[in-house]
């Protein structure tokens, strides 16, 4: 147990939770104290110990089940709780099912079979499949629901829903008694359930372990700079990361690619399905699908007052370093009104562009008005919208109780496919002071924390994601 709670702290340090080696010991000293029968409690003294901020919390609890519910999910054992007749019947409705043992038709009866047998899968299974779908590339907590999409589908987890669901209307037309079809649908999705469960479980562990890889093979001074508020950054420490900068953005362009190449969960295609199942006599055993290789659309509209100088910074620099990742980037910064900075960035490298866009335009002091902003965003370069384009705005929602527009924010997501913010401050101080953050969330598609270059590396990471 000892090296299963030191493991869990360094896949802690690696999500950027801030742990030393005295809060470590505390750790150990408090389970040693209390044991680890009763789980509340055990988890309780780990947070206590380990968690100092309350934004780290939601890390913790991400992390702790993939270490310490480490036991695979309870599945029904068929064979043993039905009856002979009711094993009988339910057998047959399954060979009327399935038909002719095809490929696809494989999958699910190896599927089933696992199902009826309440047998979860072996670690053999799990490893193939994550070797298969390229899991040892996944780094990053917002990779898991990709990862775990995919690990699914490829065993047919669909489909296999789809059977139940055929196979419910099987039993109840072969004359099974309506008690029986419940108690067996009941195991059955439980134990689909279960399987799902643990391929969930398979992946955020292995991502969990490539986070602390990753992570242990940068340099202490770095680890630290990366999980640092931007407001805390020294000229120097800024320095360091700017130098990290072209690394990072080339880890994140191989994610993408990779993405890319993997994308095949478009829309049913009925001409590739059809010439896919010649060999089956034209029934659509197997379903073919349009590759999408979409690439985000993005218009980025940054805060450039002194508090969101370096995030805007690092943000503009990463965005314009991804640009064979990007379909089209319009630019625009303000600090009390909007100004398009795309031109900039058209004839000089990423990193010499944002320079010369933070010289020529210095901070102001108590003067942001993203409302104004946004009323000239409208008016003059509305026509960068449209509804395949992502908008991030990055900014903390404070408009020194300004007229914030609301109306603005809430056309500007009706028009767009999606309106992601960008934010530095924690939840719980929206609304305070002169802060709009409250008002503008409800009629955004989203909000990122980006407090650290660790967290805006992440958040641009999903976004290339979900395309």
């Amino acid at each position: 147990m000892d090296q299963r709670i030191v493991e869990f702290i360094r896949t802690l340090r690696a999500s950027g939770i801030r742990i030393s080696v005295a809060e470590s010991y505390d750790a150990m000293n408090a389970i040693d104290k209390i044991g680890v029968f009763d789980r509340d409690v055990f988890r309780h003294a780990l947070r206590s110990t380990l968690v100092k901020e309350a934004d780290d919390i939601e890390s913790f609890e991400h992390f702790f089940p993939l270490f310490f519910d480490t036991a695979a999910p309870p599945m029904f054992n068929m064979e043993q709780e039905l009856s002979p007749d009711q094993q009988q019947m339910l057998e047959q409705a399954l060979q009327s099912l399935m038909g002719n043992t095809q490929s696809l038709q494989q999958m699910l009866q190896q599927l089933m079979q696992q199902m009826m047998q309440g047998q979860p899968f072996s670690q053999d299974q799990l490893e193939q499949m994550g070797q298969q779908m390229g899991l040892q590339n996944a780094d990053t907590p917002g990779q898991e629901n990709y990862y775990n999409r995919m690990m699914q589908r490829m065993l047919g987890m669909q489909q296999l829903q789809e059977l139940l669901e055929q196979l419910e209307d099987q039993l109840r037309e072969m004359g099974m008694s309506e008690e029986s079809i419940n108690e067996i649908m009941e195991m059955m999705q439980q134990n689909r359930e279960a399987l799902a469960e643990q391929i969930s479980r398979y992946v955020g562990s292995n991502v969990a372990e490539n986070m602390v890889e990753e992570y242990e093979q940068q340099p202490p001074d770095e680890r630290d700079l990366m999980n640092m508020p931007f407001q805390y950054l020294s000229p120097e420490d800024a320095d360091k990361l700017r130098d990290e900068i072209k690394r990072l953005a080339a880890r994140l362009r191989s994610r993408a690619a990779l993405r890319q190449k993997r994308a095949n969960e478009g829309k049913p295609d009925p001409k590739a399905t059809i010439r896919h199942n010649l060999r089956y006599g034209g029934v659509p055993l197997e379903l073919k699908h349009r590759d999408r290789h979409q690439k985000p659309r993005l218009v980025v509209i940054c805060d450039i007052s002194t508090s969101m100088r370096y995030c805007a910074e690092f943000l503009l620099t990463m965005v314009y370093e991804l640009q064979d990742q990007v379909s089209k980037t319009h630019s625009f910064i303000f600090i009390d009104d909007m100004t398009e900075i795309t031109h900039y960035f058209k004839e000089q490298r990423p990193d010499v562009a944002v320079r010369n866009v933070l010289t020529e335009n210095p901070p102001g002091h108590y003067n942001t008005d993203l409302g104004n902003s946004l009323n000239s965003f409208f008016s003059e370069s509305l026509g960068t919208i449209d509804s395949r384009t992502t908008v991030i705005i990055l900014g903390d929602g404070r408009n020194n109780y300004n007229d914030p527009r609301i109306d603005l924010a809430y056309d500007l997501r009706r028009r767009s496919r999606r309106v992601l913010w960008f934010n530095p401050e924690p939840e719980h101080e929206w609304g305070t002071g002169d802060s709009d953050m409250h008002k503008y969330a409800p009629v955004s598609s989203g909000v990122f924390m980006v407090r650290n270059l660790a967290q805006l590396v992440e958040a641009i990471d999903k976004i290339m994601a979900d395309g």
